[in-house]
Order: C-alpha cells, then sequence, then structure tokens
C-alpha cells in the first residue's frame, strides 16, 4: 500500500479539527455522529463542519481508478503530486465523469446535484486529520459546484494509516446501503489489492460478499484484461486502457465460464476459442453475437472465407519453448493458434491506433480504423453465417428435444400413478382423459412423422405401426 505525502497546510488544518471537536464535545447540545466498520468492530466518530476549500479529494480513491487512465499525461502528474491544483481538479473531473466513457458527464452525478440542490447533505462525509476525503468525494464535488461553503464530516482517529484508510472506504462501500456502486473494473481492482495485502480468496469473498468462485472469475479477467492492453501496444506505442473494457462485464464473466469448459476438453480449442471471442469483444459486438463463437472451429469454419490471408499467421511458432529455470520444453503455437493471435493483436492494436487522439500521425490513425472496420465487418459476416447454422442445428434439435422432455414427464408420471394407487388416490376418470388426449397426440405425431422421414429407424417404425393398428381398430 504506498503511502501519500501529508498534503498542504495540513497541520492547521488538523489543529482546526480538534478545535472543533473540542467545542462539539463542550456542547450541551445533540451531537452527530456517524458509525463505520473497522477491523471486524464498530467505529463511532463525532461529524463536525469544516470548509470545503480545505478539503482534499482522495488521491487512493477506489471510485475512479481505472478512470486515472483516462489522460495519461494528467494521471502521471497526479502520481506525482497529489495535492496540486492540476491533480486535484482532474479528480474531480473524473467524479463527475460516466465511468465507461469519462469523455461524458455522469447522470448520476447530475442526479446528486439536484438532491443535494433540494434537501441538502443528509448524510456526513469521512476525513482524516489532514482533510483528505475518504467517503464522501463526489458529494464533495457537487457541493462545490452548488457553490457551498463547507460540508459536515465524520473526523477518523488521528492514527490511521493508509492501509485503514482504504479498509474504511471498502467497507462502505460494500455495505447494502450504499446508493453508487463501484464501476466493474474499480470492483476488481479492489479485490487485486486486498490480495496484494495478503488475504486470501475465502477473505475476500467475505468482504465483498461473493462466492469465492466469483473472485476467481474476477481475478481471471482482470489478468486476461491486463494481457490484452500489453498487447495493444504496437509500434507506435498507442495503447488500451482498462477503461476500455468496463462496458464488457457480462460479456467476460461468459467467456470465462466457456473457457473453463472448454479447457477441460482441448486446451488448444479453448485458447484459439479465447483468442476469437476476446477479438469480437474488442470489435464491440454484442453478447447474444460472441456466443457464435462455440470454439475454434469458428475461425476455419466461417473466418477465414471472409477475413484476407494476410491477417492469417504465415507459419506458426512451432519450435519448442523452453521454460526459463527448469529445463523443460514445450511446444510453440500450432497454425490455428498463431493466426487466432494474429487476429486478435491486430484487432487491439487496430483500436488502440484509431482511438489515440495525440501520439499517432493522423494518416497511420486513418489507415487503423480502416483496418479495424475491415475486419469488424469479416467478424459480422462470419458471425451471420455462424448464427444462421445455429438456428439450424437448434430447429432440428427442437423436435427431438420436445420428445425427450415429454419422456421425462412420462416417466415421472408412472411414479406419480404408482404413488396415487398405493394411497388410493388416484382419479381414474381424468387420467383415463388424459390417455385419450396422448394417444391423439400419438396420432399426430404419426402423421407428421410418416409424411417426413423417408427410411424410418426402429423408433418411427413402431409410432407408425402402433398409429395403423389403433386406425384398424
Amino acid at each position: 500500500m504506498r503511502e501519500l505525502p501529508t498534503p498542504p497546510g495540513a497541520a492547521a488544518l488538523s489543529e482546526l479539527i480538534k478545535k472543533r471537536l473540542a467545542e462539539a464535545t463542550a456542547s450541551k447540545g445533540t451531537r452527530e455522529t456517524v458509525t463505520v466498520e473497522w477491523n471486524q468492530q464498530p467505529l463511532h466518530v463525532e461529524v463536525i463542519d469544516l470548509p470545503l476549500s480545505r478539503l482534499y479529494f482522495n488521491p487512493a480513491t477506489h471510485r475512479i481508478r481505472a478512470q486515472r487512465s483516462h489522460d495519461p499525461q494528467r494521471d502521471r502528474a497526479l502520481h506525482e503530486d497529489p495535492y496540486s491544483t492540476q491533480s486535484q481538479d482532474y479528480l474531480k473531473f473524473l467524479l463527475q465523469a460516466e465511468p465507461k466513457n469519462p469523455s461524458r458527464r455522469d447522470p448520476d452525478f447530475e442526479n446528486l446535484k439536484e438532491s443535494l440542490q433540494g434537501f441538502g447533505q443528509t448524510d456526513p462525509g469521512l476525513v482524516t486529520h489532514e482533510g483528505i476525503l475518504v467517503n464522501g468525494n463526489t458529494r464533495a464535488a457537487a457541493l462545490r459546484e452548488l457553490g457551498r461553503q463547507s460540508m459536515r464530516v465524520g473526523i477518523l482517529p488521528e492514527s490511521f494509516t493508509w492501509t485503514d484508510i482504504n479498509a474504511i472506504e471498502l467497507s462502505l462501500q460494500l455495505r447494502d446501503d450504499h446508493r453508487r456502486e463501484y464501476s466493474y473494473i474499480n470492483r476488481m481492482l479492489a479485490m487485486e489489492e486486498q490480495a496484494g495485502l495478503g488475504k486470501d480468496k475465502q477473505a475476500i469473498a467475505k468482504e465483498f460478499r461473493v462466492r469465492k468462485e466469483t473472485v476467481e472469475q474476477e481475478r481471471w479477467i482482470l489478468s486476461t484484461i491486463r494481457e490484452q492492453i500489453k498487447r495493444s501496444q504496437g509500434p507506435r506505442g498507442a495503447v488500451l486502457t482498462l477503461i476500455d473494457f468496463e462496458d464488457h462485464q457480462e460479456k467476460l464473466k461468459e467467456l470465462h465460464r466457456a473457457y473453463e469448459k472448454l479447457r477441460a476438453v482441448d486446451q488448444e480449442q479453448a485458447d484459439v476459442f479465447k483468442e476469437l471471442r476476446l477479438a469480437a469483444i474488442t470489435l464491440g459486438f454484442a453478447k447474444t453475437d460472441v456466443r457464435h463463437i462455440e470454439d475454434g472451429a469458428f475461425q476455419d469454419t466461417y473466418l477465414r472465407k471472409e477475413l484476407p490471408e494476410v491477417f492469417f499467421a504465415a507459419t506458426a511458432d512451432e519450435d519448442a519453448v523452453t521454460v526459463p529455470g527448469l529445463g523443460v520444453s514445450i511446444p510453440g503455437d500450432t497454425d490455428v493458434l498463431a493466426s487466432a493471435r494474429k487476429i486478435h493483436d491486430e484487432v487491439l492494436q487496430a483500436k488502440a491506433e484509431a482511438k489515440d487522439l495525440s501520439g499517432v500521425p493522423d494518416d497511420d490513425r486513418k489507415h487503423a480504423g480502416e483496418k479495424f472496420q475491415q475486419v469488424w465487418k469479416a467478424f459480422d459476416g462470419a458471425l451471420d453465417k455462424a448464427g444462421r447454422s445455429a438456428r439450424l442445428r437448434k430447429r432440428k434439435q427442437l423436435a427431438p428435444a420436445r420428445l425427450a422432455d415429454a419422456c421425462a414427464d412420462i416417466d415421472q408420471c408412472v411414479v406419480d400413478l404408482v404413488q396415487a394407487r398405493a394411497s388410493r388416490a388416484l382419479d381414474e376418470e381424468a387420467f383415463d382423459d388424459a390417455v385419450v388426449n396422448l394417444r391423439e397426440s400419438l396420432r399426430k405425431l404419426a402423421h407428421q412423422a410418416g409424411r417426413g422421414i423417408r427410411n424410418p429407424g426402429s423408433g418411427v417404425s413402431w409410432l407408425l405401426e402402433a398409429a395403423s393398428m389403433e386406425d384398424i381398430s
């Protein structure tokens, strides 16, 4: 955990805080307190009014951890001097911005402003003795825009370290009554931070009120996102950021579940599937579309017919790779996997360059955008064909599947019949009516089966024979 420096004017503000706390203690009126959870115990802290102009936005807040990469230059300045006017203005900008697209103002921030304008500050924030906001950063930004001069805040103990501060912020965010959740990426970053503090998966799951399997899944997803960011950096230095993956939560969760199932059967097919699914996600296809990439066969069956050959790897990396320190060699990538990686890398780097407005020349950015669109059109055509094929397979399997469900119902009916007869609770007339309906349904089924199947198997032959005997009788 990085220990941030003390902000300017911290000593003077600390004296003001102590003075006002003493005045609140000496007052005969009702004292306001706020309760927070610390070390799994309730901590009651005094609430006082402090000037907004002397409070600092928290540079380490989890709420905008991923969004800081929106402007790398300002993020570097924030890291170097978190309390400068420039850095605090950047934090204020991010607190007002939409998590998925910081270029846009967040409607939730506007709603918060309206609430504060109409009803005032109903809940106090939390600050350290140095004036760093631990809870209430977004409210402070809104109150400043409304022209308010002060803010009600609870004062944390003077001895609190940055580890304590982060633990308090996290516990407040994970309460059931919180109003604005962390964005998906920031939640995963918070989990990663807790793991870095030495907590095991079970402890993290308990803290975040999720299952251990969810923690494992989200750690895998964050690792996968970081790998994509690394691979997105091309020769011109453009790179994707965490924010670029903020909107893909459900698609990435489905990817993980499908990948784990496929990996248990065929590791290489799972890796090819993962590369192609991630490429489609990066291209921006909807969840219902990327589901048509069901395995690694999508590449040769559908995509190769749509995408120019230049996008496929000319040769595989078949040379054995030696594991450092172990002296063990493992096979390199096959043709199919090497091609899938190449396609995915092309998509990642084209997207990074197409959205870079500072470091990539206009002609190169235009070329990257054209390449991105070319691959998008190829995937669109391939996904359309895969979707039509999937719908055809579903129609072919629909009738057998319904009949299998009917068999299961009849098997259950046998059990129910035995139990009803044993307890002498069988409604024989109702049962007879149901059997008559079954006979009529089987006649209809036999009629259609006899028309559409030229060479019936043993099952259909039995059905046709039974129906014809019924007609004779």
